[in-house]
C-alpha cells in the first residue's frame, strides 16, 4: 500500500503497523535533522541497513523523501544523504472567524506556499453557514491547482468547545449526529480534523512562531470570545474532554450581564472584544468623539475590526476603551500565571494588532495581583505571526497529527 494512503487508514497491525511507525518515525527525524544516512537512521531506531535501506527506497519511490548526493568525507566510502521532499504531501489549515475564514497551504516541509485572508463569510450556527464553509474549503482547494491526492489532510480551527478526539463541535454546527470533522470530509473527500481556534494558534506560535526554548507557555486569543491555549513541558493541554481553555467562560464578575454560554458574569461579559463593542457604542452614543462610525455606517455597526482600526490611528476614545479592557484582562492572566507559573504568556488575536495599546494595561495590571515570585520569571509578548497564527497552527497540527506513530491519535 502507498504510504500516504496508509497515513489516512485508521486501522493497521502487524508488519504493516511496524513499517509504518519506522516510516513514520525516519520521516520525523528528517523533519527535525534535515538530512541523514542510512548509517544515521539504522542507529537511532536500532534497525538494520538492509531494512533501513528497504524503507528508504520504498519513501523514495513514493516521493516522499529524496537522495541529496553524498556527504562531505575525508576518506573512505562516502554515504548518501536523504531528507525529504518539499511536494510529496500538502496540508490545508482553515481558520474560521466570525465574520471571515482565511485559509493556507503548507507543503511537507513545513512552508506555508499560499494564504488568502479573510474570505466572506458569517460564523452562525446554521446548515446554510456550514454550506458556505465547505463551499469556501472547496473552492480554494480548486484554485490551488494541486493534486487532491497530494493533499494528505484538511485541519479545520473552530471557536468554542471542540473535542478534537472525536471530531464533534458542541458551539456550531451541532445539528447532525455524525461528528462534524466526517460530515465535512464527506463533502471534501480529504481527511479532515477540528481543533479550537485558540489552541491551533499557541501550537502555531509555538512552531514558527514567538516562541524560541519556552516549553510552558500560555497563548491568550483576544477576539470577539476569549480563549486560551496551554503548552506544558512543550506539548498542548487538551483536558479530559478536549475541553480545556475555556478562559473567557470563568465567573469572574459579579454582574448581570448574560453571556451567550447562558450563564452570568463569565470574564467574556466585560473583557472581551464584544464587551469592547458594547463599551465603546455606549460611549459614542453619549457623545464621545471618535473617528467611527466611517461613512455610510451606523454606530450599531461598529465592528471590533472598526474599533481595532481606529486604535492603530490613534483615535483616543478606541484607545480609552482597549485600555480599560486591558485592566480586566491584566486581572484576569494574573490569575493564571499564579496557577501555572508560566515562562511566556502570549498575546494572539485581533485585539493583540493594538500592541502597546493592549499590552501596557495589561502589564500593569499584572504586577498590581500576580504574585511577584512567581510573575518574575514570566515574559509577556505579542504573538508574531499576528493574523495568521491560526491558519498556520491548523496547517502544522494536522500535519503533526497525520505523522503521530500513534495512528488516529492526538496531537501530543
Amino acid at each position: 500500500m502507498n504510504f500516504l494512503k496508509e497515513l489516512t487508514e485508521d486501522e493497521l497491525t502487524g508488519v504493516a503497523f511496524k513499517n509504518m511507525n519506522l516510516k513514520k518515525n525516519i520521516i520525523r527525524l528528517l523533519d527535525i535533522q534535515e538530512k541523514a544516512t542510512i548509517s544515521d537512521l539504522g542507529k537511532e531506531f536500532n534497525v538494520s541497513a538492509p531494512k533501513i535501506t528497504s524503507i528508504i527506497n520504498e519513501l523514495i519511490e513514493e516521493g516522499m523523501v529524496m537522495d541529496y548526493g553524498k556527504i562531505e568525507s575525508t576518506g573512505g566510502r562516502r554515504a548518501n544523504l536523504f531528507g525529504l521532499a518539499n511536494d510529496s504531501g500538502y496540508f490545508v489549515g482553515v481558520e474560521v472567524k466570525k465574520y471571515s475564514v482565511s485559509l493556507g497551504l503548507i507543503d511537507f516541509k513545513k512552508n506555508l506556499i499560499r494564504v488568502e485572508d479573510n474570505s466572506s463569510f458569517v460564523l452562525e450556527n446554521t446548515k446554510e453557514s456550514l454550506l458556505s464553509l465547505i463551499t469556501i474549503i472547496k473552492d480554494f482547494i480548486d484554485r490551488i491547482n494541486i493534486s487532491r491526492d497530494k493533499i494528505l489532510s484538511i485541519g479545520i480551527n473552530l471557536t468554542g468547545r471542540i473535542n478534537y478526539a472525536t471530531g464533534y463541535s458542541f458551539s456550531y454546527y451541532h445539528f447532525d449526529e455524525d461528528p462534524l470533522s466526517k460530515i465535512i470530509e464527506r463533502e471534501l473527500g480529504i481527511k479532515t480534523y477540528l481543533d479550537n481556534d485558540s489552541r491551533a494558534m499557541a501550537f502555531g506560535e509555538f512552531c514558527i512562531g514567538v516562541v524560541k526554548s519556552e516549553k510552558n507557555v500560555l497563548f491568550i486569543n483576544l477576539d470577539y470570545g476569549i480563549g486560551i491555549g496551554i503548552m506544558i513541558e512543550g506539548q498542548l493541554y487538551y483536558g479530559k474532554s478536549g475541553f480545556s481553555g475555556e478562559f473567557g467562560h470563568i465567573p469572574f464578575f459579579d454582574n448581570e450581564i448574560i453571556c451567550h454560554c447562558g450563564k452570568k458574569g463569565c470574564l467574556e461579559t466585560e473583557a472581551s472584544g464584544q464587551a469592547l463593542i458594547k463599551k465603546f457604542q455606549e460611549k459614542r452614543k453619549a457623545g464621545f468623539g471618535s473617528i467611527l462610525p466611517t461613512a455610510g455606517k451606523k454606530i450599531e455597526e461598529i465592528t471590533l475590526e472598526d474599533i481595532v482600526m481606529a486604535c492603530n490611528q490613534d483615535d483616543v476614545l478606541a484607545i480609552e476603551c482597549i485600555a480599560e479592557i486591558g485592566e480586566k484582562l491584566g486581572k484576569a492572566i494574573a490569575m493564571l500565571i499564579n496557577i501555572f507559573n508560566p515562562e511566556l504568556v502570549i498575546l494572539g488575536g485581533l485585539l493583540s494588532t493594538t500592541k502597546d495599546y493592549i499590552r501596557f494595561p495589561i502589564k500593569s495590571t499584572l504586577n498590581k495581583y500576580s504574585l511577584s515570585l512567581v510573575s518574575n520569571d514570566t515574559q509577556l509578548k505579542i504573538s508574531k505571526l499576528g493574523a495568521r497564527a491560526g491558519v498556520n497552527g491548523a496547517c502544522l497540527l494536522v500535519r503533526n497529527k497525520l505523522l503521530s506513530t500513534n495512528l488516529g491519535g492526538s496531537s501530543n
